[in-house]
Order: C-alpha cells, then structure tokens, then sequence
C-alpha cells in the first residue's frame, strides 16, 4: 500500500510503500526528497494502516 507523509527535515510530501500484511512494523528508510533518515512506526488492522508515525533520528 502506498502512503503519503510529511518528512520531518524538509517538510516535503513523500510516499512510501507499507507492506499491510504485516501487523506491526519498524523500521528506518532515507527520505527521497533529502536523502536524511526517518524512523517509520505503523500498525495495521484489517489490512488498513490504524497507526503511522514517521520521525527524524
């Protein structure tokens, strides 16, 4: 599933894809805007994501 967030450096809209199969995950993926880490918390219930958290390291 593709998901739309803000980054947490640059503010820019950015999408990631989230594997919806998977009831809970963490994980760290560059930002495709400025190349900085972001640590990506989500849940998913009912194959939707309930719960996204996206924060700069």
């Amino acid at each position: 599933m593709e998901y739309f967030f803000a980054c947490p450096y640059c503010g820019e809209q950015i999408s990631m894809v989230l594997d919806t199969s998977v009831a809970r995950q963490t994980y760290i993926e560059d930002c495709e805007v400025c190349c900085r880490p972001i640590e990506v918390r989500y849940t998913v219930q009912d194959d939707e994501v309930c719960d996204f958290e996206a924060t700069a390291l």
